[in-house]
């Protein structure tokens, strides 16, 4: 594949933050676009922006899925076949992820299966429904997303993110083994796995709302005390960043901060994040690392493996540079 121009490509997770730039970059170069989400009205605004954009010829649907059922995820795929007349795709991302279940021990079981459910099943079902569609492109390519989380599994010092990682790292691991299976039995389709750093995006703000909680100002004090538990108000009255008491409105403003930092001061944004990954899947990549952020963790875990969960030291070489 040398070019995007002409191509069907199909993006889960396109209402916001990567997806939604890969809709608008991938439309932009030429391709046609199936995007779904499972927030619809999101999914339906990226798909206007970039079909208002696109070049002649160029189609970009919206199709509402929650890619943790296989069920949907079907639906999906039949429906972009008949509103696009085709009988395969070129290019998959699979894309769609939230967060949640940082705690294996703390955390409902609820809340963990359904984040590992989106960000590992998901993968897993479109890589199913999909991968024939691949095939009779007769040049495809699988893009899986993982993250810097499927390479290292925490967040850092008390801060475990156990659900998350542990459906990235699932991830990283069946992309990796896609490509000898693929060279063998499917070598008309390549794979790509993606591991982006902290990219700016709605990702946090997601994980609440696919709990189906509202906005941080409009949750009832038991929602904001379920949500930032007691271990984690004690952690953060330790870091200075919360008064010991940790009233329900101080986490509410607490709350609103974190998804608005998320987004808007990290260090790379959604649509540059997009271009590397278009760039580094035209240029034959598949391994895909997003952000100086994830090249460094990536670097430190390979000098010192067994320093993964020494923080001090795993990251000492870079303190010191």
């Amino acid at each position: 594949m040398d070019s995007y121009s002409g191509k069907l490509a199909v993006v889960t997770g396109g209402g916001s933050g990567m997806g939604r730039e890969l809709v608008h970059q991938l439309a932009a170069r030429g391709s046609s676009v199936a995007a779904c989400d499972w927030h619809a009205d999101a999914v339906e605004e990226t798909a206007r922006a970039a079909q208002a954009q696109a070049a002649a010829g160029v189609l970009v649907t919206a199709h509402h899925c929650d890619v943790s059922d296989e069920a949907q995820v079907l639906r999906f795929r039949d429906d972009l076949l008949d509103r696009h007349a085709s009988d395969h795709v070129d290019l998959v991302f699979s894309n769609a992820g939230v967060g949640g279940g940082a705690s294996f021990v703390c955390d409902s079981r609820e809340d963990w299966e359904r984040t590992f459910a989106v960000d590992w099943w998901g993968v897993y079902y479109c890589a199913r429904a999909f991968l024939p569609l691949l095939i009779a492109s007769g040049d495809g390519v699988l893009v899986n997303t993982s993250s810097l989380n499927g390479l290292w599994a925490s967040l850092g010092p008390a801060a475990p993110n156990n659900a998350y990682c542990t459906a990235k790292f699932a991830v990283r691991g069946f992309t990796e083994a896609l490509i000898e299976d693929l060279r063998v039995n499917a070598p008309s389709v390549r794979v790509a796995v993606v591991m982006p750093g902290h990219v700016g995006t709605d990702i946090v703000a997601n994980s609440r709302r696919a709990r189906g909680l509202p906005e941080p100002e409009q949750m009832t004090d038991a929602q904001v005390e379920e949500l930032v538990t007691p271990r984690l108000r004690s952690r953060l009255a330790g870091l200075g960043l919360l008064a010991d008491a940790g009233f329900p409105d101080d986490l509410r403003r607490l709350l609103t901060q974190w998804e608005s930092d998320f987004r808007n001061k990290a260090p790379l944004t959604a649509g540059q994040a997009a271009t590397v990954i278009l760039d580094e899947v035209l240029a034959g990549a598949w391994r895909i690392l997003v952000g100086e952020d994830a090249k460094m963790v990536d670097a430190a875990l390979r000098a010192k493996p067994e320093s993964a969960y020494d923080y001090d030291d795993l990251f000492s070489s870079v303190q010191r540079a």
